[in-house]
């Protein structure tokens, strides 16, 4: 019985260090603080509000006529 109990134990410690392995990240995954703050910096820079010049109101033409293609 005690032989089987820590076997049990084996697999249980075995199983619970594998799955806490798999949710680490290696160190190129993790964000840097720095490389986080150049990022809000350039995103705030590139939502910063761009004017666009105003093209000038076209005046209104009055409507040409067409030619007249029989006779009369």
């Amino acid at each position: 019985m005690r032989r089987i109990a820590t076997a049990l134990w084996w697999v249980v410690t075995l199983t619970l260090g594998s799955v806490a392995a798999s949710h680490a990240a290696p160190p190129t995954v993790v964000p840097s603080p720095g490389y986080d703050a150049r990022l809000q910096e350039s995103r705030a820079a590139s939502r910063a509000p761009t004017f666009d010049p105003v093209a000038p109101a076209r005046k209104p033409v009055a409507p040409h006529r067409a030619k007249r293609t029989h006779p009369r």
